[in-house]
């Protein structure tokens, strides 16, 4: 045994990480520009962008995060991830708005919108959040690792290891290799989800053992404490107007080569991954009949001692190859999103005639600058989820301006600068963070910053100048016009950031897209009144109608899944 894993683990480990390596080495020559590194050319096709979506979404940590709190209180502690579950359906709408803009990043979207100082506001958010995140993602990895090996390797020295591992291919390939090679870790991340179970069952002899060990509650998907039905609730809506701004969801939702692959990619990805995290949810519980005895921030050892206990050699191997699997997918796609905003929205400030050869530099050292962030914040931060619920605030903060900007032409900058104050300074006082504060719990914060901020930002809004009209002309005309119909955009004399490669319309159409299917109802909401029928909105009102089916039987899979035995 070395490092507590036995020698056909070590080959398997071996094997895994000298393929993907060469795999990511590979397609170096594939990055000629900035908007391959960052944007894979914009030429996902639908299973890339559904393998990238997964993979972006997916890690390893959140399986750590969700597993631990089902070992502590039950099938409830599947809201730290299903929070997004009834999101989904509108990724469908949303993604559309990432790729007709044609933004790079999402620092773009602020800046083209709201003007450049929101833009650098928004970017050292975005860059917080990466760094916070990745921190994360190395923390709860290492600690599951560190379980299997049973403490002999140290969850600092996975962590640096881990490290290594995705510089070496990452830096070199840009977006490209996380398109490509998320094919392969999508694979690998099923593998990590649903691998336990079945020994899992076969060690407990069945799951009537395994309820018969537990309270009854821990197979409710509402905790008597921590994940209470207000929690769900209040989180539910924070995450919906959060997760516009996640940084990396410019790419996730914007690289493909069509609107529809687009939309695919990013809605059924993510779907798989709330299939995953049932997986995940009743790993905790098995764990918490089979391995009783961990109580606070050790309950996220669960998944990694269950894993160490049940599987036999060379599936111990498999189970640390899909974890870094998962880190993989995820790290690539927030390492060089990050990227992205360092140099398009720090860097080319300062140096505005920068060679297209030297952005590129720039870039992939910057990246290294990020992980080198993340690595810290992974040393220091006690636990995941409360990396999670920071995650969750300042993105809603955002959250605001960025749904306001596509629903609302009459918000403006000042508005954005009101509504964060106004957001930041109600979580200090409500929140359990100063001396003199009131010390509520996240979902009672939510109940007050949320609704603070909107109300801020339209009464700021209505009470202060517009943006220039030229400016709100562009930005709407980009939204009015699908992919495709870029003809028109250059007719108009717009400047199109990174058209990338798109399946090309006929200009001799009798109507334009949008009129046959493609409005896009977020961007029209206000004026629905006057433009809505179902051939207008065909494409939104049908993808979205399936997507909430599958919402419905993925929940009702989880409720199925629970009262069996």
């Amino acid at each position: 045994m070395i490092y507590g894993l036995s020698p056909l683990d070590i080959i398997v480990i071996l094997i895994y990480t000298i393929v993907i390596i060469f795999l990511g080495l590979r397609v170096r020559n594939r990055i000629r520009n900035t908007g391959d590194y960052f944007m894979g050319g914009r030429r996902g096709s639908k299973i890339m962008m559904i393998a990238n979506a997964l993979g972006a979404g997916t890690h390893t940590d959140q399986a750590i995060a969700v597993a631990g709190a089902t070992y502590q209180i039950g099938l409830a502690g599947i809201w730290y991830q299903w929070v997004w579950l009834f999101a989904t359906p509108f990724y469908w709408l949303i993604a559309p708005i990432y790729r007709r803009v044609r933004y790079v990043t999402t620092g773009d979207f602020f800046e083209e919108r709201y003007g450049s100082k929101i833009g650098v506001a928004y970017s050292v958010m975005g860059l917080l959040y990466f760094i916070i995140n990745l921190g994360l993602i190395l923390k709860g990895t290492s600690t599951a690792i560190e379980a299997v090996t049973s403490g002999q390797l140290s969850s600092q020295t996975i962590i640096i290891l881990l490290t290594i591992f995705f510089l070496l291919y990452s830096v070199v390939g840009g977006l490209v290799s996380a398109l490509l090679i998320n094919l392969i870790q999508g694979v690998f991340i099923i593998i990590f989800s649903f691998l336990l179970i079945p020994f899992a069952l076969n060690a407990a002899g069945g799951i009537s053992n395994i309820k018969a060990q537990l309270p009854a509650y821990m197979f409710n998907f509402v905790a008597p404490h921590e994940v209470t039905l207000l929690f769900v609730i209040t989180v539910v809506v924070n995450v919906l107007v959060g997760i516009v701004v996640e940084p990396h969801h410019m790419a996730v939702g914007g690289a493909g080569k069509s609107e529809i692959n687009c939309r695919t990619g990013w809605t059924y990805g993510n779907f798989t991954k709330r299939l995953a995290t049932l997986g995940w949810a009743f790993i905790g519980i098995f764990a918490a009949a089979l391995f009783p005895g961990l109580t606070g921030e050790n309950r996220e050892l669960a998944f990694g001692l269950a894993a160490s206990k049940l599987l036999p050699a060379g599936l111990i191997g498999l189970m640390i190859s899909a974890m870094a699997a998962a880190v993989l997918g995820v790290s690539h796609n927030y390492m060089v999103a990050g990227s992205a905003l360092f140099t398009r929205n720090f860097y080319k400030k300062i140096f505005k005639d920068l060679e297209n050869y030297n952005e590129l530099k720039v870039a992939r050292i910057s990246s290294i600058v990020i992980v080198v962030g993340a690595v810290t914040v992974a040393l220091i931060i006690p636990n995941v989820v409360t990396g999670l619920k920071i995650i969750w605030q300042i993105t809603a903060y955002f959250g605001i301006a960025f749904w306001m900007a596509v629903i609302w032409r009459g918000s403006n900058r000042y508005g954005v600068w009101a509504s964060l104050a106004v957001t930041i300074l109600t979580t200090l006082i409500v929140g359990p963070y100063f001396p003199f504060s009131f010390g509520l719990a996240l979902e009672y914060q939510i109940l007050f910053y949320l609704p603070a901020g909107f109300i801020t930002f339209i009464v700021v809004s209505k009470l202060t100048k517009q943006e220039p009209e030229k400016q709100l002309d562009k930005f709407y005309s980009l939204l009015h016009t699908p992919v495709g119909e870029e003809f028109r955009l250059k007719e108009k004399g717009i400047d199109i950031i990174f058209e990338g490669e798109s399946i090309h319309a006929s200009k001799d159409m009798q109507s334009t897209l949008e009129k046959s299917g493609h409005s896009l109802l977020l961007v029209d909401l206000l004026s629905l009144h006057k433009k809505f029928s179902f051939k207008r909105y065909r494409i939104d009102l049908i993808g979205f109608f399936w997507a909430v089916l599958f919402v419905l039987a993925i929940f009702a899979l989880g409720l199925i899944a629970a009262s069996i035995g």
